[in-house]
């Protein structure tokens, strides 16, 4: 959750700046501080090795440069090629300016050449910094930071703040390791009407940074007047990993796995944020999450994996999350387990209306709210949440050992017009839904979903009352009818071996299928009776007929 925004370093090229939603200003560093040579207009490919010599011209391996000192002096137009020797390490930075690159047609590209990736070690700078230019590939690479640029530095960084404003077009990065800086990739720009547009990052591996692994940002949000920083954001195959926090920050996030903030249509998939954060005590007012959103609108997360991530403060650590300002937005086909806060949540501390028009579907969460039981495996909360679906999720919540499972859904005051259909809730004992008392059916409706606990244990808490059974609570609340008729299920989910599944790994998703048609065709028809898209295919990708299952997956095939 978003809470004071903080000031940290900008770069040599920019003044100090303010980020927003807490999370550290990743600045312009590493921007063109050597004057660069302009070598003719035609495009051409520069080599740097470890067995080169900077007297040389680079443009062939055998006549290539030994340094990024001397690259840095030579200047990159489109289409021209930078390749470092593979397997080499290289100390430096590579940096390209306003008057670099620019076409989205023929890009610059940076990257390697020969057996295996070279090795960027940064010294107090990025590895690799694209500063109010865009038409870049970046391609082949591993970048390290050493402790200077852990404090203060993205290990690739994208940065815009051109006094005309307006997008950049075209930044790719594929096939890169990035490690040891203050965000491993950071697309930004505070400065309004400064972005990027058309950004590609697949492939990557973001892991040992402090504050995040991958970060778009950009200036305050002003729902008067919505505007987003970048534009159509595409992220696949990336495995944000073991950025463990700092312990000391008390002014921003810090510790996430991947945060889209500022961006419309964007897309995560196919990626994993995993073992980010850390449980140690520190003064961070709020965070981390595994992969999340805020500020933006049309963003779609999708067949991603978020696990054992973790919180130092008493909110967060979850698996996927929308948090202040998102619209429009859809999180479907993702799996989270033994995260420290919930599986998935949506959340907004600001009335302002901007939290609208999400949907949370086909997700399995399992044994999360390992830290923070209280906001269970599926969480709605904070003041204004307006519009939201949830429905066709499979959520499971059981007590670690020597410990206590929170409830399967939490619902919080403030919200209005969420609806909760065809999911499948099951604990082991502990209330299967908790809502405050505030709730009504007109804020929040429950519809079609299964209600599964221990026999003896079912308990839905509402309020100050809790009910045993789903005809009282339906009675009592108006929860669980269809025009006037019951609705609602309370019947065994039918996992393999009758048993509650322990899910360890991403492959362990198959444990959270029923082994029974209990569940296969008794969905509410949400396309007849509420106008909703149900979906083609369940989490597994089976096609879902009509009437849908109750959860995220039909039965097993035998």
């Amino acid at each position: 959750m978003r809470r004071k925004a903080a000031t940290t370093r900008a770069g040599r090229c920019t003044a100090p700046g303010v980020l927003v939603a807490a999370l550290a200003l990743i600045g312009a560093s590493g921007c063109a501080a050597t004057p660069h040579y302009v070598p003719g207009t035609e495009a051409g490919t520069y080599y740097v090795s470890t067995r080169g010599d900077d007297e040389n011209n680079g443009s062939s391996p055998g006549q290539a440069w030994r340094s990024l000192a001397r690259a840095e002096r030579s200047a990159l137009g489109p289409g021209d090629r930078l390749l470092l020797e593979g397997g080499a390490r290289f100390t430096g930075t590579i940096t390209l300016g306003g008057t670099e690159a620019g076409s989205a047609e023929r890009p610059v590209v940076v990257g390697s050449y020969g057996e295996g990736r070279a090795t960027i070690e940064a010294e107090g700078s990025p590895g690799v910094s694209v500063h109010n230019t865009a038409g870049v590939q970046i391609r082949d690479l591993d970048i390290t930071g050493d402790r200077a640029a852990y404090s203060r530095d993205g290990g690739i960084n994208l940065y815009a703040d051109r006094p005309g404003g307006g997008k950049l077009d075209g930044v790719s990065v594929t096939d890169v390791t990035v490690t040891g800086f203050q965000v491993g990739i950071a697309v930004g720009g505070i400065e309004k009407g400064n972005g990027f547009k058309n950004v590609t990052i697949r492939q990557a591996k973001l892991h040992g940074n402090k504050d995040a692994g991958l970060l778009t940002y950009g200036p305050q949000f002003d729902p008067a007047q919505p505007a987003w920083a970048h534009e159509d954001v595409d992220v696949s195959d990336v495995e944000a990993h073991r950025n463990t926090g700092d312990p000391d920050a008390d002014d921003r996030h810090t510790g996430d796995g991947i945060i889209l903030g500022a961006v419309r249509h964007a897309t995560v998939r196919d990626s994993s944020a995993h073992d980010n954060g850390s449980t140690s005590s520190g003064r961070a007012p709020s965070g981390p999450v595994g992969i999340w959103a805020y500020d933006a609108k049309d963003v779609l997360l999708e067949h991603n994996t978020a696990y054992r991530n973790h919180t130092g403060s008493e909110v967060d650590g979850a698996g996927f999350g929308f948090d202040e300002n998102v619209s429009d937005s859809t999180i479907q086909y993702n799996l989270a387990f033994h995260n420290d806060g919930p599986g998935f949540y949506a959340y907004t501390r600001k009335a302002n209306g901007a939290h609208t028009d999400n949907t949370i579907r086909y997700n399995l969460t399992a044994d999360d709210g390992r830290k923070l039981p209280r906001f269970g495996g599926l969480a709605v909360y904070g003041h204004d949440v307006r519009n939201l679906q949830i429905y066709q999720n499979t959520v499971v919540m059981t007590a670690p050992e020597n410990g206590k499972s929170g409830p399967a859904l939490r619902l919080m005051d403030g919200q209005t017009g969420v609806s909760v259909r065809n999911n499948n809730f099951v604990t082991d004992g502990s209330p299967l839904v908790l809502a405050d008392g505030g709730l009504t059916a007109e804020n929040v409706i429950a519809q079609g979903n299964n209600y599964r606990a221990p026999q003896g244990k079912w308990a839905v808490q509402w309020g100050d009352h809790v009910y045993t059974g789903l005809g009282t609570w339906r009675t009592a609340t108006g929860q669980e009818r269809v025009n006037g008729k019951p609705s609602g299920l309370a019947v065994a989910p039918c996992f393999a071996g009758g048993q509650l599944p322990s899910v360890t790994s991403p492959r362990d998703a198959r444990l959270l299928a029923p082994d029974c048609d209990a569940l296969a065709d008794k969905g509410l028809d949400l396309r007849k009776l509420f106008g909703t898209d149900p979906g083609s295919v369940d989490y597994f990708g089976r096609p879902v007929g009509t009437p849908p299952p109750v959860g995220a997956a039909l039965p097993q095939p035998d």
